[in-house]
């Protein structure tokens, strides 16, 4: 499922603090999470609808927390 090609990271993700995140692999059924600074451990696997919705809550979550002010 999983290949070294199709993981990639947020475009969010920048230097410095971006490179502490996580990165994932798709498939049809399946996504995959792994840390970005220890690519070689294993990776975390789930049903792809299962995951979409997960991702789907944090936005919706997001778009009702306050907003952060960066001093």
């Amino acid at each position: 499922m999983v290949t070294h090609d199709n993981w990639r990271k947020s475009s969010y993700s920048g230097s410095g603090d971006g490179n502490a995140c996580l990165e994932i692999a798709s498939s049809p059924t399946r996504t995959a999470v792994r840390d970005s600074k220890a690519p070689a451990l294993a990776a975390l696997t789930f049903p792809t609808a299962s995951f979409t919705a997960f991702v789907d809550a944090l936005k919706d979550a997001g778009q009702d927390a306050p907003q952060r002010r960066d001093a």
